[in-house]
């Protein structure tokens, strides 16, 4: 096998890279430049200029990437001229005010949220992290780490199933090797999986029984709260021995959604169903007759913790759509003000 079809190359892909350019994946980033895998092995690649005066930063390429690279003579160095399409783009808005979004994975099958048996388990965080992976385009996983360390996993297992409809969830510890080879079941050959979660939940060890190595770097959690310190510092595209692929990330502090409307749904579709049986459509589930969702309140099928969580994210949804619409109504402003600039700056014809 070719190596870049190693690395998920598929005929998609193929159709769509530009005549007399080399394919390639991009496997690590780095402040001005990328590693990428290409047919003729590893390259140190860049953005032509071109390319760079044509996007935004936000456009720019990501671990898990496929480029058309232009080869530098005689080097094993490229150039990249475009982006090849995605097939799924997981994000996260950016930290601070800015509406921006920022790109975690992309090109993966498989999301893998990641959560300890310890202070770590958050239902709560999980739902948004839920939302996010439902909206990217790959098949969200959960996944619940150290259960070397926890008495009864199946206990968390099922907060995870009332909250996470139609997603596989397995506990697994990397010291033991119990329930590692479910990850078998997801990475096989040219597959590509990404590991999201927080810092301290054990993505690195994770990684390190999965590649049958010490790759990864892995520092020890405080035990008074289990929070652990970064030990991922950027992002990488790793090959198995499964022949699948993985991308291990950042641990994330905070997660803040993105444009994940449609996500919502997907994740809440039990408030959905509910609502779906409302008597009139347009019920707004405070106090109108038949509400379904307020009788599902009341009698405790739908609990009221995951319907405050729903209504907080709904609202957080809501409040990012119209910041992203006003960013853009401010950015065509300037560049009306612009062209106006340049209008009356231009010396009149004579007749």
């Amino acid at each position: 096998m070719s190596i870049i079809k190693q690395y998920g190359w598929n005929e998609r892909f193929e159709q769509a890279l530009p005549e007399h350019t080399t394919p390639g994946r991009i496997i690590s980033e780095h402040k001005s430049s990328y590693r990428a895998i290409t047919e003729q092995g590893e390259w140190l690649i860049t953005l032509s200029g071109n390319f760079r005066h044509t996007h935004d930063t936000g456009e720019y390429p990501s671990v898990g990437d496929w480029v058309a690279l232009e080869q530098m003579p005689g080097e094993d160095k490229g150039i990249i001229h475009k982006l090849l399409p995605r097939s799924s783009r997981f994000t996260r808005k950016a930290n601070g005010e800015t509406s921006e979004l920022q790109t975690i994975a992309v090109n993966i099958d498989y999301i893998f949220l990641v959560m300890s048996l310890n202070h770590d388990f958050n239902v709560r965080r999980l739902e948004r992290y839920l939302i996010a992976a439902w909206d990217s385009g790959a098949m969200p996983v959960v996944v619940l780490t150290k259960s070397d360390q926890c008495d009864d996993p199946a206990v968390f297992l099922e907060q995870v199933d009332t909250t996470s409809f139609g997603v596989d969830a397995f506990a697994v510890s990397a010291v033991t090797d119990a329930g590692m080879d479910a990850f078998l079941r997801y990475l096989t050959e040219g597959k590509t999986g990404a590991l999201l979660g927080s810092s301290g939940v054990g993505k690195s060890s994770l990684i390190n029984a999965l590649t049958n190595s010490d790759t990864m770097a892995v520092q020890d959690i405080r035990e008074d709260d289990s929070k652990g310190r970064h030990t991922t510092t950027h992002r990488e595209l790793l090959l198995l021995p499964s022949g699948g692929l993985l991308i291990d990330t950042p641990g994330m502090r905070e997660f803040q959604l993105g444009d994940s409307a449609d996500g919502l749904d997907a994740s809440f579709q039990d408030v959905a169903s509910f609502a779906a049986e409302c008597r009139f459509r347009d019920c707004s589930h405070q106090k109108e007759p038949g509400c379904r969702i307020q009788s599902a309140l009341a009698s405790g099928e739908l609990p009221k913790d995951r319907y405050m969580s729903y209504l907080k994210l709904l609202r957080e949804l809501e409040y990012i759509e119209r910041k992203s619409n006003l960013a853009k109504q401010q950015a065509e402003r300037m560049v009306w003000k612009q062209r106006s600039k340049e209008l009356r700056s231009r010396p009149a014809k004579k007749r």
